[in-house]
């Protein structure tokens, strides 16, 4: 009997691990597609297609609430889970860390229409920055989205994968110091530029969520 006693509460732990991992895992599913729309906006922004721009965005608004809503289930299923799971905020920090890239995306969207209103001339080079800039804030997501799912079965796969998350971040702190200079060295408009700054902020301030989350990630590998 007293045997039976010790086991039990380990096993409850790992069902407890486990669904709070796979609740995580669907939650930044969605908010990789968030991140996917905000890519697409961004192809329509550069061809100056405030229609398609306009349907992206209220797509993004759409996610940006089904995102909301997968994390209120995360955090209702690690109440419910109760103190069974020792590393409860743990979960709970990576998925809000990766909430908050959906909300930079629904500011990079509103802002990029803004633009697109003003029917301001953005020069070639501004824009090819603003698709390398997106791009790479989507690779970083996906990478933590791929250290995500390693948690179910590698963990020193996990750590290695978080690491490529810190890489793609390096390389979009690149590409942002030199596109916001070109913005700031540019004569733009002043409300139109002060726009593209904040854009540009905000797919660098994404990225630096996702390494957050990573690191959230890291956490959570050693305790799988």
């Amino acid at each position: 009997m007293g045997e039976e006693f010790m086991v039990f509460p380990v096993e409850t732990e790992e069902r407890g691990r486990r669904r709070a991992l796979s609740l995580c895992q669907d939650h930044l599913r969605e908010v990789v597609e968030v991140v996917r729309k905000v890519t697409q906006m961004v192809d329509s922004f550069v061809k100056d297609d405030r229609d398609s721009a306009q349907r992206t965005f209220t797509d993004i608004t759409k996610m940006e609430e089904v995102v909301d809503a997968a994390s209120q289930g995360v955090s209702q299923e690690l109440a419910q889970i109760g103190g069974v799971l020792m590393n409860r905020e743990d979960f709970l920090r990576f998925t809000n860390q990766a909430s908050e890239i959906a909300n930079f995306c629904k500011g990079i969207g509103f802002r990029l229409l803004e633009i697109l209103d003003m029917k301001a001339e953005v020069s070639p080079g501004i824009k090819d920055g603003l698709v390398k800039l997106a791009g790479g804030m989507f690779d970083s997501v996906v990478k933590l989205r791929e250290t995500a799912i390693t948690l179910n079965y590698n963990s020193a796969k996990a750590l290695e994968k978080a690491t490529e998350v810190e890489a793609a971040e390096r390389i979009v702190d690149d590409l942002f110091r030199g596109l916001e200079v070109s913005i700031l060295s540019s004569e733009m408009r002043i409300p139109v530029l002060l726009l593209l700054r904040d854009v540009a902020q905000l797919l660098e301030d994404a990225t630096d969520k996702a390494e957050d989350a990573s690191d959230a990630a890291r956490i959570l590998a050693f305790a799988m």
